[in-house]
């Protein structure tokens, strides 16, 4: 992978730490001095999102399906042969924002989207739902890495699965001839399959909670459930509630922290209240002076991919309004004032030289051994961040583009950088690519991936259970 020339990490350091000054942890923050703001702003933030979408474009296979990568280290893209069903969900709605973002034609989108559900159509499923892995190339379920030829268990992801569900959903709302097939392949998805209900006298195992996934192999699930409610999988969650096949009653057994004396990251400070009936521990953890929700790991995709789709923010603005700006600010403060690297954004991502890791603030995650910073940015936490903190999310990008050459001309940002040696990723990820097409859409023209979601089951079961929501960190 190559490595690039860099300001000195103090020089660096000493300049961002004066554009965090202004971030404020309960509202906006001010532009940073040095940003572009305006007609500059939003021509920059175009330009970013039309080379994003190439790369994805880039990405797609003859097939229809949107590959897990691509390997831009040499003179041209190499895709990578297998996809999953969250890849597949990032093409299609990269391909409606790049629409209603006025980078491709409404023909072009819909011979897009078609072509893609047709394929979604063609691939093996079991229980209503899609397996962890395909060939991209056609279709087939992937039984071997194709790096090391390794067996791949076929699985069926429940976090996966909402993706592509999520997708799916902003395809046929974009394109109303996909309505009738889009809600044929989703008549058989039901989330129950993968919810465990509540029994009071055994929480440990019936929490109340979605399992992680099934092993198709030998009919088995996976041994943890997604306990953490400030995850990604709180999307299945959402979806599950929404559509009747989870009983809203669930959002209130997963926890907001983990109870006292179970052995977490910290001590959790807090409350129990009884909301509709339920029992719950309203626990937040204290960093850096301020109040928070952590997520699982204390990354940035965990707390911020959802909104993107899910208005959480104006549902509940008190509660997981004031947590999604406290998490920006969370990762502000690690990568400037205490890790003191010069730039911050930290999730998972492709290790700069090369394979695959979780990166985060270990302080605002609730597992022990969670994930750590190890200087390693990713551009797509900065774009996650872009709604919350517009000027701070710019010029941190701006930074890194400049210091790094992270920025591949034509694609867009390459997937991390390891600010400490200046190795940069010859990778671009499906998913990371996906969040900061969906990203850029919601700055560029809020809420526009959001109307499947904001309506039918989401306003009716979704939104009265966060507006009911209270972190108490206000």
């Amino acid at each position: 992978m190559e490595r690039r020339t860099f300001l000195g990490a103090g020089a660096g350091a000493t300049a961002a730490l004066a554009l965090a000054a202004p971030v404020a942890a309960n509202s906006a923050p001010a532009v940073p001095a040095g940003a572009p703001s305006g007609r500059d702003t939003e021509a920059l933030l175009r330009r970013w999102f039309r080379d994003t979408y190439r790369s994805l474009d880039a990405m797609y296979t003859d097939f229809g399906l949107t590959t897990d990568k691509i390997d831009v280290s040499g003179d041209a893209p190499v895709q990578s042969p297998n996809t999953s069903p969250t890849n597949i969900g990032c093409g299609l709605w990269a391909t409606v924002a790049a629409a209603r973002l006025g980078v491709v034609d409404g023909d072009a989108m819909r011979r897009r989207l078609r072509r893609t559900v047709a394929a979604v159509e063609r691939l093996e499923r079991a229980h209503g739902f899609w397996l962890n892995w395909y060939d991209a190339h056609t279709g087939e379920v992937l039984t071997e890495w194709p790096e090391t030829g390794d067996p791949v268990r076929p699985f069926l992801s429940s976090v996966d699965n909402a993706w592509l569900v999520t997708g799916l959903r902003i395809a046929a709302d974009a394109d109303p001839a996909l309505r009738p097939r889009v809600r044929a392949l989703l008549a058989d998805a039901d989330w129950s399959f993968y919810y465990t209900p509540f029994d009071a006298d055994d929480p440990v195992q019936h929490p109340g909670q979605l399992k992680g996934g099934y092993w198709t192999d030998d009919d088995t699930y996976t041994g943890h459930w997604y306990g953490a409610l400030n995850t990604e999988p709180r999307m299945a969650s959402y979806l599950g509630i929404a559509d009747g096949t989870v009983p809203g009653e669930h959002y209130w057994h997963v926890f907001r922290t983990l109870l006292p004396g179970m052995g977490q990251e910290q001590e959790p400070a807090g409350e129990w209240a009884e909301v509709d009936g339920f029992r719950v521990w309203r626990g937040h953890y204290t960093y850096r002076g301020k109040k928070i929700v952590p997520s699982w790991g204390g990354s940035m995709f965990e707390a911020l991919m959802v909104p993107l789709f899910v208005p959480e923010g104006e549902w509940s603005p008190h509660s997981w309004g004031v947590n999604h700006r406290r998490h920006v600010w969370s990762q502000i403060e690690h990568g400037l004032r205490e890790e003191d690297y010069g730039y911050w954004g930290f999730s998972p991502a492709n290790v700069p030289a090369g394979g695959y890791s979780e990166y985060g603030v270990d302080a605002v995650g609730m597992q022990t051994e969670g994930y750590t910073s190890k200087g390693v940015v990713t551009p797509h936490a900065s774009f996650l961040a872009m709604p919350f903190a517009r000027g701070h999310a710019v010029a941190n990008l701006l930074r890194i583009e400049r210091d790094f050459g992270a920025y591949h001309d034509g694609l867009g940002f390459r997937d991390s950088v390891d600010v400490r040696d200046g190795t940069v990723s010859g990778a671009m990820l499906a998913l990371d690519q996906g969040m900061i097409a969906a990203a850029l859409a919601q700055v560029l023209r809020p809420g526009t991936l959001q109307r499947p979601f904001r309506r039918g089951g989401f306003a009716r079961r979704v939104r009265p259970l966060l507006r009911r929501e209270d972190f108490g960190i206000a």
